[in-house]
């Protein structure tokens, strides 16, 4: 009879449940922090906003700024899969203009997502007067997309489009920054024709002499 019941009603799969889980702590942290902050989101909140509890966070996560930087990292990758391209890496079609352009774009169409925007602005102020939610922020974050830049720079180097001099850190830093000061002082409209604007500057004196 026992075997006859496992056939008609087979054991729960506890790894979609995760997943579920997973996805709607995710959710429950980012909207949280976009609503009220940091400083005043919660583990309990997450949890009870999520419909899990506290200890399925805590089974996972050590803190609230694990969760919502796992949640930001899942976030920018559901972001550049939305836009057709690969994650962790910038596309390398042969056209290093075409390839910054296009990666900008999708950048700014992430800048412009409500969804993104708002506990990304609430994190980054955070991370400006907490030095060490700033780090973090910086290293698991940032650092990371700024390497997808380092990585096409140095391709298009030993391509031959890039003077072999410029170093590459540097170098993205001129297309990527004046965007980032934009967005998060509100200095003046997020568009393609702005991040268009800033590759076609920064190229130009980037080309070989």
């Amino acid at each position: 009879m026992a075997q006859k019941q496992s056939a008609t009603h087979p054991a729960p799969d506890t790894t979609r449940r995760s997943e579920r889980s997973r996805r709607a702590i995710y959710d429950a942290a980012l909207a949280l922090v976009a609503e009220v902050g940091y400083q005043k989101t919660t583990i309990e909140g997450i949890a009870s906003r999520a419909g899990v509890g506290k200890q399925t966070i805590y089974r996972w996560w050590s803190s609230k700024a694990d969760v919502l930087l796992e949640a930001f990292l899942d976030l920018g990758n559901q972001a550049a899969e939305a836009a057709g391209q690969t994650p962790h890496a910038i596309p390398d079609t042969g056209d290093l203009a075409a390839d910054l352009k296009n990666v900008l774009r999708a950048t700014v169409d992430e800048l412009r997502d409500t969804a993104f925007e708002a506990p990304s602005r609430a994190l980054a102020a955070e991370g400006v007067v907490s030095e060490d939610l700033g780090r973090r922020f910086v290293a698991q974050l940032l650092e990371p997309q700024l390497q997808l830049y380092v990585d096409r720079l140095r391709a298009a180097q030993d391509a031959g489009d890039v003077r072999p001099d410029v170093d590459p850190r540097i170098a993205l830093e001129l297309f990527v920054s004046p965007l980032a000061q934009r967005w998060l002082q509100y200095t003046g409209p997020i568009t393609y024709e702005y991040t268009d604007t800033l590759v076609d500057y920064a190229l130009h004196g980037l080309a070989p002499r």
